[in-house]
């Protein structure tokens, strides 16, 4: 260690940075500028030229510059490629995938027959599942298959025979080849369901044709059965489900023997469709005509109702008001009504244009309504103890289904028409709802007030009014009624409403008028319902079973009303909170407030009322907070109290500010990302504190930001996170000394240097391990790069907060094989090769540095010298140890020419020890071949450009010696 002897190079940091400034250059704009767009060369037409034209089109855009992607590509875009490429592909794809396009693409064309805007039967299939629901014991019936209804062996080829085994399978299913399940749970009949659907599926797969029709037809008589009745709208979802599968693998059938020698036109009409293809769909109508019984018949025939475009061009006008009018037989109303709601959804899909048949379903609809009240009903309803109210709701997907099918684009005569057709018919609450569920919110919110009087003369007994004003509030929510008539709404359908006796029935009613209320009336309004809300919720603790519609009522307010400060300010909207009992949805609402705070709120706020109430929604969800709630959870309730803490200002009045901060502490001590968050805001207010004072502080300032600093070192210890806690500390430490609070900077830093031994080898991060190596490094270099500017404290010596770091870094227990102690040595040679220039590279403006307090003294450049020299022999000694293996080596390389570099940049290389320490580095980090040849070439010309300077000439002698050396 002797043998070096350091001395730093004297910096003159102006005139460097003078020199590393580029020259000023001239640029003509006019030939080239970098936003000028770049020409490319089309290689389509390039392809196509002669041979002689390739120089011109290259020299038509030789004047601009070549844009590397553009050269790269060849002024080719790959996404035209690949389009070039499928189009000229395109011609060679085997029939069979173009029929299946061309299907595809017939199916889509259907679909678009209808419009976006109709809200299709899949949408409410999940609603109608989720709604109608049993715990009665469900049987069904099932088609036991036998080896009649496999295909026949290749030895029956006889037509006849094969007709006659077919016709005696379907006998056989007439006659009772069944197995009956009893006592299903609903979820097992379901599931039943689903079995006979693949049942259908795999059947038709394996050419089992007469299997599958079975199949379908007992799924068609179970809809017969009403001994369940409360399950029936879901049992209907489910079979429509198979008919529907079954229709389409028909029809399917029909078209690929149509596609066959080439794809039929799209449209095709009868003429297009061949023999083959129309007796086979005959063959199918001929089965289907064959079932005895009336309920099967209908729906199967139903299902292929499509296929009728096969046969003849006018068939559907013609099959259509025959089903119609066999519907007519079904002695069930219920029944009947869910028949005519499957006819108007196929009707529609298949003929849209045809809109006589969807009127004359629901007028018969209307003449069989009086069945409801007749004796064989009403016997059925006592028999299985359901009132009249429920029984009348299962009819509502029905009448919605086909007043929707009505309603979809008709003109508004139409719809007077049935309004007028409603009216007239005795207890008819129950079409008055769906007209105004189906009918468009706009032809509703236009007569809201002729259905309020509809409503009112309707009979209470067979459909509840507040359902009504339900279904009306659902429409107006839509769509604006007249201005002039808003109040008037309001108040009737509220006095309906508030005398709701069931708290579950009132507040899926208010819900609903919730937000008709909130989008068009203002916070007395608001406030007047929630109070009613409450009136009605609170006895016999009710809220606890309405959670899910008073959170959506909080929603809805939330949604309309942005202004925290009017929201705040009603009286009965934090009462209302407070029903919010059960821990995890109060949580849930508080995060739903906070949310919608965060993003609406956009200037900081020092409102007193929305503090207030915001610390408490905040309380909440830090109070919920324990030992099995998840990180994940944790993380996000902070970010949103964090977001809280962001919004509040007090403007110039930074002791609220502070004041606030300290209340917030003590608030959230237990989530650590919100203490980080207050200690950051502390800092910041008192960076704040002197930009106002202009760096000068008062008395009363000065007291205040040594306050700011006494809270950060109050608050860090509380972290359990100790690279958190470093990182403050620097932080806190770099804020004492900007604002001249000198001994609460030289707290801050010795407590962090005090921290490096407690630092664990590996933290978790997200979950996973990491080695705290990388962490630490990156935190003792920003902390050696304040140090430059720290003054030394007079009772603890020259430079003591370098030594007392690089002694903690010599005990702290590194990982094995790692260069991290000796990259922390190297890092510091730097930084006390700038503590002995006489100007420092920065400073602190009012903070006496050691550049001050030493003033270049001997004594003071003295100790910076022989700590260098320590450093450089301890470096030197760990690069001697690393000579044992090929990966010991390389690290040798590495750090033989970070410490080259470190000694050409800052160490005084006149020196001829110091020069020839360098070149023997600069041999070393080459001697194994391990240093990348780019950064070598470089960096010799960059010490060759730097001889070139006068005060620098001593390093061409250097540089003569430093060779760069081949890998072999």
């Amino acid at each position: 260690m002797a043998a070096v002897q350091w001395r730093s190079s004297v910096r003159n940091y102006h005139s460097e940075l003078q020199r590393c400034r580029p020259e000023a250059a001239l640029v003509d704009f006019g030939d080239y500028h970098p936003l000028k767009p770049i020409m490319v060369t089309d290689t389509k037409t390039r392809r196509g030229a002669r041979k002689g034209s390739t120089s011109s089109s290259s020299s038509s855009s030789s004047s601009v510059p070549p844009d590397p992607l553009s050269s790269m590509l060849d002024g080719t875009d790959p996404l035209s490629m690949f389009a070039a490429a499928s189009a000229t592909e395109a011609p060679a794809m085997p029939r069979s995938a173009s029929t299946a396009d061309l299907g595809k693409k017939r199916r889509e064309k259907e679909e678009e027959a209808v419009g976006q805007d109709f809200e299709p039967w899949s949408s409410k299939r999940g609603d109608i599942l989720a709604r109608f629901t049993t715990t009665e014991r469900l049987s069904i019936n099932l088609f036991m298959g036998s080896d009649q209804g496999k295909a026949p062996s290749p030895g029956s080829s006889a037509v006849s025979e094969k007709v006659r085994t077919r016709l005696e399978e379907l006998d056989d299913l007439e006659e009772g080849s069944q197995k009956e399940l009893l006592n299903l749970s609903q979820q097992d009949y379901a599931n039943r369901i689903e079995e006979l659907n693949q049942s259908l599926k795999e059947a038709w797969a394996s050419d089992q044709k007469v299997k599958a029709l079975k199949i379908v037809i007992q799924c068609s008589k179970l809809l017969s059965d009403t001994s369940v009745i409360q399950f029936y709208p879901s049992k209907f979802v489910l079979i429509t489900d198979i008919l529907d599968t079954f229709g389409r693998l028909v029809y399917d059938r029909i078209w690929t023997m149509c596609s066959d020698p080439q794809p039929l036109p799209d449209p095709f009409t009868v003429d297009d469709v061949n023999d083959t293809a129309k007796e086979t769909c005959l063959n199918w109508f001929f089965k289907i005509a064959s079932i005895r019984e009336l309920l099967p018949r209908l729906y199967v025939e139903t299902a292929i109702l499509k296929c009728n475009r096969f046969l003849s061009k006018g068939g559907m006008q013609e099959t259509l008001p025959r089903l119609t009018a066999m519907i007519r037989g079904i002695g069930d109303p219920l029944v009947a009504a869910y028949a005519r709601a499957y006819l108007c959804r196929v009707g529609l899909e298949v003929a849209p244009h045809l809109k006589d048949s969807l009127n004359r379903n629901f007028f018969d609809l209307l003449a069989a309504f009086r069945q409801i009240g007749s004796e064989s009903v009403q016997n059925q309803l006592v028999l299985q103890r359901v009132e009249v109210p429920e029984y009348l709701t299962l009819y509502s997907p029905a009448i919605n289904w086909i007043l929707q099918c009505i309603a979809y684009r008709a003109p508004e005569p139409l719809l007077m028409e049935m309004m007028e057709r409603c009216k007239k018919l005795g207890n008819n609450a129950l079409l008055l709802n769906s007209v105004m569920r189906a009918f468009r919110p706009e032809f509703v919110a236009a007569r809201a007030t002729d259905f309020i009087g509809m409503i009112k003369e309707s009979d209470e007994a067979g459909f509840p009014k507040h359902l009504l004003f339900g279904s009306l509030g659902r429409s107006l929510t839509c769509a604006d009624p007249p201005e002039s008539e808003r109040l008037t709404i309001l108040n009737e359908a509220w006095k309906v409403v508030t005398k709701v006796r069931s708290p579950q029935d009132y507040v899926n009613c208010a819900e609903i008028w919730v937000e008709f209320t909130c989008r068009h009336f203002s916070k007395r309004e608001i406030n007047t319902v929630l109070a009613d809300i409450i009136k009605h919720m609170t006895p016999d603790r009710a809220f606890e079973d309405a959670y899910p519609q008073l959170q959506s009522v909080i929603g809805k307010v939330l949604a309309y009303c942005h202004d925290f400060s009017v929201l705040f300010s009603m009286e009965r909207f934090l009462p209302f909170l407070d029903m919010f009992q059960k821990d995890s949805v109060r949580v849930e609402v508080c995060r739903s407030i906070m949310d919608i705070f965060i993003r609406h709120q956009k200037e900081p706020t020092r409102d007193p009322v929305i503090l207030n109430a915001m610390l408490h929604i905040c309380k909440t969800m830090h109070d919920s907070v324990n030992a099995l709630t998840l990180e994940d959870e944790k993380r996000s309730l902070a970010l949103l109290i964090i977001g809280f803490i962001r919004m509040v200002s007090f403007g110039r009045d930074f002791e609220q500010q502070l004041s606030f901060c300290v209340e917030a502490r003590a608030t959230f001590c237990n989530l650590e990302p919100v203490l980080v968050q207050l200690i950051h805001t502390v800092n910041q207010l008192a960076m704040e504190t002197s930009r106002v004072m202009r760096g000068g502080h008062s008395r009363k300032t000065a007291a205040f930001v040594r306050a700011c600093a006494a809270y950060s070192f109050i608050t860090i210890p509380s972290l359990s996170s100790i690279l958190s806690r470093l990182g403050l500390y620097l932080l806190s430490g770099q804020v004492a000394l900007a604002n001249q609070c000198l001994s609460q900077a030289d707290a801050f830093l010795n407590t962090a240097v005090s921290l490096l031994p407690e630092v664990p080898r590996s933290i978790s991060v997200e979950g996973k391990l990491r080695s705290s190596e990388s962490f630490l490094l990156d935190f003792i270099n920003n902390f050696l790069a304040t140090l430059l500017v720290v003054p030394d404290h007079p009772e603890h010596g020259v430079l003591y907060l370098v030594r007392d770091l690089l002694n903690k870094v010599q005990n702290y227990t590194w990982e094995d094989n790692s260069n991290a102690k000796v990259r922390v040595y190297i890092s510091a040679l730097p930084l006390l090769a700038a503590m002995s220039q006489e100007t420092f590279h920065y400073s602190i403006p009012k903070v006496d540095s050691n550049e001050t307090l030493y003033g270049g003294d001997p004594k003071f450049l003295s100790e910076i010298n022989k700590l260098c020299e320590t450093l450089i022999g301890q470096i030197l000694d760990n690069l001697k140890a690393l000579s044992r293996d090929e990966q010991s080596t390389r690290r040798q390389g590495a750090l033989a020419f970070s410490l080259f570099g470190v000694l050409l940049a800052h160490g005084d290389l006149r020196d001829n020890k110091l020069s020839q320490l360098v070149v023997n580095l600069w041999n070393l980090s080459h001697k194994h071949g391990c240093c990348d040849t780019r950064v070598s070439v470089r960096t010799l010309e960059y010490i060759k450009h730097q001889a070139q300077q006068a005060d620098m000439a001593h390093l061409s002698d250097t540089v003569q010696r430093l060779a760069l050396q081949s890998r072999t």
